[in-house]
Parts: C-alpha cells; sequence; structure tokens
C-alpha cells in the first residue's frame, strides 16, 4: 500500500471514530439542564464532555493525516450529512431518560471492550487517544448498569420504558460489528481493531445485565445499517443543522 493510500485510510478511520464521538456528544449535551434531577444533569453533561472532547482528538488527527490544511472544526462544522461516517446509533434522538441510559450502556459496554483493544494499535496516536477513551468509558459503563437496574427492576413505568428502549434500539446494534475492506485492512495492519471479534462477549456481558434489570432480551434480527457509507437517518440532518449552524452562519468564526 502506497503512502497515500496508507493516509487516506487512516484519515476515514479517525474521521469514523471522531463521527461516532461527535454525534453521541451532541445527543447527551441535549439533557444539560433536562436531567431527571441535578445530581444526573451534570453526570450527563460530564459523559457528553467526554465524547466532544475525543472527538476533537479523533477529528484533529484524521484533519492531520488528511494533510489538506483542514482543521476539527471544518470537519466537526463544514462537512454536510452525506459526508458523516458515524454509526446510525449514534446519532439517533436522544428520546426519553430510559432510551438514552439504554442507549448509552449499549456503547459504554462496546466502547470499554474496542478501546481496550485499540490500546494496542501499532498507531501511536490512536493507541494514546484509546488509553484515555477506555479509562473513561469503563466509568461510564458503570454509572449506566447500575441505571439500567434501577429502571428495570424499578417502577411498573420505568420497566415498561427500558424494554421498549431496548427493543427500538436492539436492530442498530449489529452495525457496531461489521467490518469493511478499509477497517479488515487496518486490522490486518495492526493499526484497527477486529470488530467482529467482540461481538459474543458483548451480547453476553449486555444479556447478563438485561436479565438482572428483568428486561427480556429481544429475539428479533431486525437491524439498519449504512452510517460508515454515509446512508444516515433522517435524524442526521436535523442534529447538523442545530450543531452546526453557527459555524455556517458566521463563516471563518473562531473559538
Amino acid at each position: 500500500m502506497s503512502q497515500t493510500a496508507s493516509n487516506t485510510a487512516l484519515h476515514e478511520f479517525a474521521l469514523r471514530l471522531g463521527d461516532d464521538a461527535l454525534t453521541l456528544g451532541h445527543r447527551l449535551s441535549e439533557w444539560c439542564s433536562n436531567g431527571p434531577y441535578l445530581e444526573e444533569d451534570i453526570a450527563l453533561s460530564n459523559i457528553a464532555l467526554d465524547h466532544i472532547g475525543r472527538a476533537r482528538m479523533l477529528l484533529g488527527y484524521a484533519a492531520e493525516v488528511e494533510g489538506k490544511g483542514r482543521s476539527e472544526d471544518d470537519l466537526a462544522f463544514l462537512r454536510h450529512a452525506r459526508q458523516f461516517r458515524n454509526l446510525l446509533l449514534f446519532e439517533l434522538p436522544k428520546g426519553d431518560f430510559a432510551f438514552t441510559i439504554a442507549r448509552q450502556f449499549f456503547v459504554d459496554v462496546f466502547h470499554a471492550a474496542y478501546f481496550a483493544a485499540l490500546t494496542q494499535s501499532s498507531d501511536e496516536t490512536l493507541a494514546g487517544i484509546a488509553g484515555k477513551a477506555v479509562k473513561e468509558c469503563r466509568y461510564h459503563q458503570r454509572h449506566t448498569a447500575q441505571w439500567m437496574l434501577r429502571l428495570g427492576d424499578g417502577t411498573e413505568e420505568s420497566h415498561e420504558r427500558l424494554q421498549k428502549a431496548v427493543d427500538q434500539l436492539w436492530g442498530y446494534l449489529p452495525e457496531l460489528f461489521d467490518m469493511d475492506d478499509l477497517e479488515s485492512g487496518l486490522a490486518t495492519d495492526g493499526i484497527a481493531v477486529d470488530r467482529s471479534n467482540l461481538r459474543d462477549a458483548f451480547y453476553a456481558d449486555v444479556s447478563e445485565v438485561l436479565n438482572a434489570a428483568t428486561i427480556t432480551v429481544p429475539e428479533s434480527e431486525w437491524r439498519q445499517d449504512g452510517g460508515r457509507n454515509g446512508i444516515h437517518t433522517e435524524y442526521l440532518g436535523h442534529l447538523l443543522a442545530e450543531m452546526q449552524f453557527m459555524q455556517r452562519a458566521y463563516p471563518g468564526m473562531e473559538w
């Protein structure tokens, strides 16, 4: 593989992970001042900041590798929806509190394993970012797992809301483990992680918590995907319209 092709693949890979972090960080930030109570309001806001910080590092690295003079802000605020490469799970609306907790729990279980594996990347920058991320993910996972138990084994309403959320999200989970030629090639080179190797442990860990929370593990095999190819839900466009408004209204603005 030529250096140009290698840089293109690395740019795309960092962009994917950065877009995941950016879109989910924005969704979590929507809970700021809207949490069920002050402590959880602060907790969700802090988790959002962790994702935004991760997005800055990954998008900054993607811009650096690309070598076209673009910045992390250019990648975050000046691309349209079809140019984003985040997984669909991350862009879905925040929904109610149960939906946010269920989504975040699934993400945390996956990310705790994924970034632990990525710390072994032969790319020092990605390994360093992963080292910071995995510490955050493990803390997030403890937080959301506790909420899964509280909501699932709580009141009749909290149980129903959580079960509904799990059912609605289940079909978006398979995309977490999809490998295409780009990531397979980078995994072979020791740069990326083979996501498919994480699937069985993920579903085992998730099912253990769902069972403890008295939530039924869905048996449905429906799935939605396309995010890595720029095929998104209608919700991403609305998210970007809000997130990108200032930069597009006042081009060249710097923070």
